[in-house]
Formats: C-alpha cells, structure tokens, sequence
C-alpha cells in the first residue's frame, strides 16, 4: 500500500468518524431535550462515577460550550491575566541574568 494510499484511507476513516460523533450528539441533545429530568440524573450519575475514579469534570449544568479561559475573562473585565505557574518560575530562575 502506497503512503498517498494510507492517507487517503486516514482521511476517509476521519471524516467517518466525525459524522458518527456529530449524528450522536445530535441524538444525545434530542433526548435531553425530551428527557431533561432523566438526562440530569444520568448526569449526576456518570459524575459520581468519575470522581470516584479520579477523574474530574467542568459542569453539568447543560452548557455545551467551553468554559472561558482566564484570558477571555481577562479580556472582558479588562484585568490582566494571571502567569502561568511555570512562567514564574521561570522568571525568578532567570533574574540575575543579563539581558
């Protein structure tokens, strides 16, 4: 099997794969809208599940997005950002150096 070959067949694999996750969101979002009492008990389930498990989780309160990043939020109330923890250190390492 020739390299353009195995990309080609990548990319199909990909692309199906996607439209598999796209259609069973589509399906999760219809039955949480059908269900919403059952879906958040579920919900709460799942989350015992994995914090017993040591896993964490964001929210579950039905938000599908994202939660905002300390610079978006930075951004919106004019703040500035905290640094990273690494940042710092890096900072005070690099101190005494000429620039």
């Amino acid at each position: 099997m020739t390299n353009e070959k195995r990309l080609q067949a990548a990319a199909n694999q990909a692309v199906s794969y996607r439209n598999y996750r796209r259609a069973r969101d589509r399906a999760l979002a219809r039955l949480a809208r059908a269900y919403p009492n059952l879906y958040k008990e579920y919900l709460e389930e799942e989350k015992a599940n994995d914090e017993y498990e040591g896993r964490k989780w964001v929210d579950i309160s039905g938000r599908t997005n994202t939660p905002r990043s300390r610079k978006a939020v930075a951004r919106k109330t004019g703040t500035k950002p905290r640094r990273k923890a690494g940042n710092k250190r890096k900072n005070t390492r690099n101190s005494g150096r000429k620039k």
